[in-house]
């Protein structure tokens, strides 16, 4: 019951945490003390012994640990075209916790020409044995909490054209993924759990919007990416709640939208949340397709290093199977270890304890 396509048994989402020489470099180059090309050789070393790390453990897919990123979104959203980066009054509260005051606007029409995480792509896949997974934000991230607020008027009066355009952007962006060697791409995502939060919906109305049409909206736009996906493409989405130095913004089951989710956007597989009480049980997962899809499991906690016990994680995963096919299911921590680059509270030491004991556990229950 081994999978040699992605996602795969033993999985993790994506981000790693930061070395120290990695995060001296970033402040040297953000103080002008050293040059851009001398950051990025700092970057390349640092990726390649994530890279064997992952690889030594166990894992059959590798990512860069989104080691040239601050955020694992905003990175990529201002690299589309009509689509900036800027200073905003405060960060985003993370329960007490405060990110850097920064977002991303829409000042122009957005578009796809080119981006250099495809060659931050290509590195990773030119330095690894296994599997090269990239990880990029759902089309709707660049919607949902920016809001309408900001959204240029004069580009788009009409907000029709602006999710056909973003969706067109994130479809362009796959194919220049593929076309420089990418077979697993995985969407992260985090509105998708926010609409199961009352409160988030408060806050989305207060930013102008009408979240009760955004489901629909967002599904025809994750769709739209993903028509002419080759079949050889595996793309998957992950779905979190917020994940900022171990805490978090949003709490609900997926129940409000599962059978949406699960049922009308065309993804090959689903990265879930259910490393605590946060997340709801598994109950949505009734509404899963038989045999189409693969579910990974976020039992492990990224948010804590405190290790898990193995038939603690078992006894979760024999208990999603009362809705989900034990074939149909995988394995891996409920979020990245760095979704910023400040990451989580815990060490390097036990983040890679983590998904060591991952890997063990997949090789147990699918041997």
């Amino acid at each position: 019951m081994q999978r040699t396509t992605p996602p795969f048994r033993a999985d993790h989402v994506g981000s790693l945490l930061r070395p120290p020489a990695l995060k001296e470099a970033r402040a040297k180059r953000e103080r002008g003390e050293i040059t851009a090309g001398a950051l990025r050789a700092v970057e390349d070393r640092e990726i390649e012994r994530a890279i064997r790390k992952q690889e030594e453990i166990g894992l059959k897919l590798a990512t860069d640990g989104e080691f040239r990123r601050s955020w694992y979104q905003f990175d990529f959203l201002k690299g589309l075209d009509g689509v900036e980066l800027y200073q905003v009054a405060e960060g985003i509260e993370f329960h007490g916790v405060k990110t850097k005051a920064e977002s991303v606007r829409t000042v122009g029409r957005v578009g796809f020409s080119t981006h250099p995480h495809v060659e931050d792509f290509r590195f990773t896949k030119a330095h690894t044995h296994v599997m090269p997974k990239m990880t990029i934000p759902a089309p709707n991230m660049l919607h949902f909490r920016p809001g309408r607020r900001s959204i240029s008027k004069q580009a788009y009066p009409d907000l029709e054209s602006f999710f056909e355009d973003v969706a067109n952007a994130s479809r362009k962006a796959l194919r220049a993924f593929y076309d420089a060697g990418c077979r697993y791409l995985q969407f992260d995502d985090t509105t998708w759990a926010m609409m199961c939060d009352e409160r988030e919906l408060a806050h989305s109305r207060e930013r102008g919007d009408e979240p009760e049409k955004l489901p629909a909206i967002y599904a025809r736009m994750i769709n739209r990416a993903l028509e002419g996906k080759p079949a050889d493409l595996t793309v998957t989405m992950h779905s979190c709640r917020g994940n900022f130095r171990s805490t978090f913004i949003a709490s609900g089951g997926y129940e409000p939208l599962a059978e949406r989710l699960f049922n009308e956007i065309a993804l090959d597989g689903y990265f879930l949340e259910y490393d605590s009480d946060r997340a709801g049980g598994f109950e949505p997962l009734r509404f899963f397709p038989k045999g189409k899809k693969q579910l990974v499991l976020g039992l492990l906690t990224s948010k804590s290093g405190k290790l898990e016990k193995k038939d603690d994680i078992k006894r979760r995963i024999d208990e999603a199977t009362k809705y989900v096919a034990l074939d149909q299911l995988c394995l891996s921590p409920q979020c990245g270890f760095a979704s910023t680059e400040e990451g989580n509270v815990l060490s390097e030491d036990e983040q890679w304890a983590k998904l060591a004991l991952v890997v063990e556990i997949a090789g147990e229950v699918w041997s």
